[in-house]
């Protein structure tokens, strides 16, 4: 087994989007081969309804798929191709945008006004960017959960992970989302096949990702995976890590625990021309993509 190297560690960014939503962006609209084939992720907790109230209106995508994993509150969402519903706690939403589609996401707080979840940008190859748009809806009580003997618990979302699949299925990315508990002071080694490219985000606790480029000093413990953790390099809420290549992820969860995603997935290694939220190929993609929203043929009629 090989050990990932961690090959970066840092705070998402606050950022306001849509209609005036305060968010947080842990990578988006930098290099799309930093992650690919991941483009973007958004963490949109927030515990002030007049943050975030006013929503994401009507907007296009193409070119591009969306996860969106909510944790509280809900989400209400509509489409130019006559879809609506709402996602609550714990419910997935996978959108494929396709050859193009409007929508529009519409926020809600629980009763204590709060409004958590996360929404992950996954590229289409290019093979697959006009293909017609589509929708799985899944509810968190679909989600299977694994619970170790040592504590740890694991939500398989998507993908396969320790005997469980997870419900969300045919995402052109292949990928794998875990939504991962490690109790205090546990340490943890979970596989992630090498092929893919992988990164972890914190939104509970803390704890130290094994690094074999760890510097020497106070440690968690004396090793973890055959390699030195530092306690000053602790990550919390909102962090990133994003892994060099190996087969395994090994991390030491802090005093209270950690929560965290663990998000992997094989890369397309494909061209991007990305403006806002059309991805195509080229320039000339994306060039046709806004004259077909000016003249009103952007959504293509299903095959």
């Amino acid at each position: 087994m090989s050990l990932r190297p961690t090959l970066e560690s840092r705070q998402a960014a606050p950022t306001i989007e849509g209609a005036g939503v305060h968010l947080h962006r842990a990578f988006g609209f930098q290099d799309p081969s930093e992650l690919d084939p991941f483009l973007l992720f958004d963490d949109f907790r927030n515990e002030r309804p007049e943050d975030f109230a006013q929503g994401f209106p009507w907007h296009p995508h193409r070119g591009i798929e969306t996860i969106t994993y909510v944790l509280s509150g809900t989400v209400d969402h509509t489409d130019s191709i006559g879809n609506s519903g709402s996602l609550g706690a714990g419910d997935i939403q996978w959108m494929t945008a396709g050859s193009g589609i409007m929508h529009q996401e519409m926020p809600k707080g629980n009763a204590q006004g709060q409004m958590h979840g996360f929404q992950l940008w996954a590229n289409l190859p290019s093979s697959l960017k006009m293909t017609t748009p589509r929708y799985q809806d899944v509810s968190g009580t679909e989600i299977p959960e694994i619970i170790d003997d040592d504590g740890t618990r694991v939500k398989v979302i998507i993908g396969s992970f320790w005997g469980k699949s997870g419900p969300v299925d045919g995402i052109a990315a292949d990928p794998q989302y875990l939504d991962i508990y490690v109790p205090p002071g546990v340490k943890k080694t979970f596989p992630v096949d090498t092929y893919r490219r992988a990164f972890a985000y914190i939104f509970e606790g803390a704890g130290a990702f094994a690094d074999a480029s760890a510097p020497s000093g106070v440690l968690l413990e004396k090793e973890v995976a055959g390699q030195e953790v530092n306690i000053r390099d602790m990550s919390g809420n909102r962090t990133l890590v994003r892994f060099g290549t190996g087969d395994e992820v090994t991390v030491q969860a802090g005093p209270d625990g950690l929560r965290f995603l663990l998000i992997s997935g094989a890369p397309i290694q494909e061209p991007v021309a990305w403006h806002g939220p059309i991805v195509m190929n080229t320039k000339q993609e994306l060039q046709t993509a806004f004259a077909e929203l000016r003249n009103g043929t952007f959504i293509k009629p299903a095959h």
